[in-house]
C-alpha cells in the first residue's frame, strides 16, 4: 500500500516529521515557498501541515487534487479557507489546547509589566538615566481582575491571578455558577465587570458577538485608572477609542499582543507613554511550539493512516458505517444549535437535545456534538464537533440527550432547547426526503425554512402592511431577498418572519428595521 505523503510547509519542531514517519507517512519539509511554488507542488500530497506563514487559498485547494487533510499547528485558522476546503472534502484540523498555558502566562506577564511600568523604566535606564521617581507602580495584590472569557485560557489566567492574591471576576455567557465556584471566580455581567475591574484581560475569540466588545461606549463604563490586557484576538478592542482613553488618563495603561491589522505597522496607540505591546507572542515559547507541532503530526497521521478524526473544524467524529446515515442529521443539528445560539438571550445554563421518531435510533453523541458546535461557535473560534462537548462541560453547561422513539407529527425530528435566565428557548427541525434539512418550529411558532447563508429574523405585531415595509426597506438598501418564511402564534398577535438574503445586512439597515412600526426583535443570522 502506498504511504500517505505529507508536506510540512512552515517551520516547526523537527520531531513532527519523525512522528509522521514513525506512523507510516512519507514526509517532506519544504518551507518558505511562494504561493505559486506551493500551488505547483501541492498536488502530490495527501496532507499539509502548516503554522501561520502558509495561507491556504482557493487557488491552492484547487491545485491540491490529492489533499485529504490540513493540520494547523496552533489555534487560529484564519489562514485557511475552511468553507472551500470543506467543499473540496479536505478535513481541517487545529491544536486548540497546545499553547493555552503559554498564552495565559503572557497575559499575566503583560499585566505585571503594566503594573510596574517595566518596559518604560527599562528603556530610560538603558539610556543612562536613573528615573526612579518617575515610575510609581501599583501592587496587583488585592486588586480586582476582570476576565472577559473564562474558557480554557481564561481559567488558567484566573488560577495564576488567585495565586497573586487578586480578586477575580468573570464575564462569559457559558460560565455557570457551579463552574465559577470551581475555578474560584465571581460570575458577573459585562457592565458589572467594567465598573469593578482594576485590570481587564480578554480571552475570547473574534466573532460577531465579541467584535469591539471594548468599544468606546464600553470603555467609558470602565473604572477610572483601569489597566487593559489583550493577548487573545485583534478587533476585540476599538483601538482608536482606547488611545483616547489612554491620553485622557481614564485608562491608566494598556498592553496588547494582538492588533486589528497584523503585522501592525502603525496604530493610534503607538508612542503613548502608558501603552506597551508585543508582536503576537502569546504562543511563542519553546514548549508551546513543540507541543502543537507534535500534536498536529499525531492527529494528521492518525487520520491519514487509520481514519481517526481529532480536533477537526469541519468534520464530526464518525465511523465509515455511520457517516452516510448521520451526515444529513449532522447538518440539521449544527444549524439548529447555531440558530438557538444566535437568538437565545441571557446566560445559558442547560441544553436539551431531543431525537424523535427515526432520529431516536441514531447515535446520539455525533448529533450532540454537532448541536454544541453550532451553539458555541458564536463564542469560540476553535470549537468543532469533536471538542464542543469538552468546551461545554468545561463551562459547566448541563447537557441532556433525550430519545422519543414514538413518532410525532414528523417521521423524524430533532429539537434543541436551551435554558436561559429568560426561560427556555426551543427550535426544531426535520429532514425532507431523508436528506434535506428544514426548520419547522422556532420558539413555539411553526415555520418551515432552510437555514443557510445570511438570514434575518424578525418578531413583529401581526398587522397588515408589515411585509411591504420590510421589503421596501431592504430593496431601498440594495439587499435582495432570496426566500421569505412566515409564522404566527395567533391572528393579530405575534408574528415571526425569517428571510434569506444575498449578503450580510449592514448594522445601519438592522437599526432601520428595528424602527419599523410593530417590530419587536430584529436579529441578523449567519449559517
Amino acid at each position: 500500500m502506498t504511504k500517505p505523503k505529507v508536506l510540512i510547509s512552515d517551520k516547526m519542531d523537527p520531531n513532527a516529521a519523525r512522528i509522521f514517519e514513525e506512523r507510516g507517512c512519507d514526509v517532506d519539509v519544504i518551507t518558505g515557498e511562494t504561493p505559486e511554488e506551493l500551488k505547483a507542488r501541492i498536488g502530490e500530497y495527501d496532507g499539509l501541515a502548516i503554522r501561520s506563514s502558509t495561507t491556504v487559498t482557493q487557488e491552492i485547494l484547487d491545485a491540491a487534487t490529492n489533499l485529504k487533510v490540513i493540520g494547523r499547528a496552533g489555534i487560529g485558522v484564519d489562514n485557511v479557507d475552511i468553507p472551500y476546503a470543506s467543499g473540496k472534502g479536505v478535513v481541517v484540523m487545529n491544536t486548540p489546547f497546545g499553547n493555552s498555558i503559554t498564552t495565559a502566562e503572557h497575559a499575566i506577564a503583560m499585566m505585571m509589566a503594566l503594573a510596574r511600568q517595566i518596559p518604560q523604566a527599562d528603556a530610560r535606564t538603558q539610556k543612562g538615566e536613573w528615573p526612579k521617581k518617575d515610575f510609581m507602580g501599583i501592587e496587583v495584590t488585592g486588586k480586582t481582575l476582570g476576565l472577559i472569557g473564562a474558557g480554557n485560557i481564561g481559567s488558567i489566567v484566573a488560577s495564576r491571578a488567585l495565586g497573586l492574591k487578586m480578586k477575580v471576576i468573570a464575564f462569559d455567557p457559558f460560565l455557570t455558577e457551579e463552574r465559577a465556584v470551581e475555578i474560584g471566580v465571581e460570575k458577573v455581567d459585562l457592565d458589572t465587570l467594567l465598573a469593578r475591574a482594576d485590570f481587564i484581560t480578554l480571552h475570547t475569540p473574534l466573532t460577531d458577538e465579541t467584535r469591539n466588545i471594548l468599544s468606546a461606549e464600553n470603555l467609558a463604563k470602565t473604572k477610572q485608572g483601569v489597566r487593559i490586557v489583550n493577548c487573545a484576538r485583534g478587533g476585540l478592542i476599538d483601538e482608536a477609542a482606547l488611545a483616547e482613553k489612554l491620553e485622557s488618563g481614564h485608562v491608566a495603561g494598556a498592553a496588547l499582543d494582538v492588533f486589528q491589522t497584523e503585522p501592525a505597522k502603525e496604530s493610534p496607540l503607538f508612542g503613548l507613554p502608558n501603552f506597551i505591546c508585543t508582536p503576537h507572542l502569546g504562543a511563542s515559547t519553546t514548549e508551546a511550539q513543540v507541543n502543537v507541532a507534535l500534536q498536529v503530526a499525531e492527529q494528521m497521521a492518525d487520520y491519514l493512516v487509520n481514519g481517526g478524526v481529532t480536533n477537526a473544524l469541519n468534520m464530526p467524529s464518525l465511523s465509515a458505517e455511520e457517516a452516510p446515515k448521520l451526515r444529513p442529521y449532522m447538518g440539521l443539528a449544527e444549524n439548529l444549535g447555531s440558530l438557538v445560539g444566535q437568538l437565545a438571550h441571557g446566560n445559558l445554563t442547560r441544553i436539551s437535545i431531543e431525537r424523535e421518531g427515526a432520529a431516536a435510533g441514531l447515535s446520539g453523541k455525533p448529533i450532540e456534538g454537532a448541536v454544541l458546535a453550532g451553539l458555541m461557535r458564536q463564542y469560540s473560534d476553535t470549537v468543532n464537533m469533536v471538542n464542543a462537548p469538552y468546551l461545554a462541560k468545561e463551562r459547566g453547561l448541563d447537557i441532556r440527550s433525550i430519545r422519543h422513539e414514538k413518532e410525532g407529527v414528523y417521521n423524524t425530528l430533532l429539537r434543541v432547547t436551551v435554558g436561559t435566565e429568560d426561560g427556555d428557548r426551543s427550535v426544531a427541525g426535520t429532514l425532507f426526503g431523508a436528506e434535506a434539512p428544514r426548520l419547522v418550529e422556532i420558539f413555539g411558532v411553526r415555520i418551515e425554512a432552510e437555514l443557510e447563508g445570511h438570514m434575518l429574523y424578525i418578531v413583529n405585531e401581526d398587522a397588515p402592511g408589515f411585509i411591504g415595509r420590510i421589503g421596501s426597506l431592504l430593496g431601498d438598501n440594495g439587499i435582495n431577498i432570496g426566500t421569505f418564511h412566515l409564522g404566527r402564534r395567533t391572528s393579530g398577535g405575534e408574528a415571526v418572519l425569517l428571510l434569506s438574503v444575498d449578503q450580510a445586512i449592514p448594522a445601519d439597515v438592522v437599526k432601520k428595521a428595528c424602527a419599523l412600526q410593530g417590530v419587536k426583535v430584529v436579529k441578523p443570522l449567519s449559517f
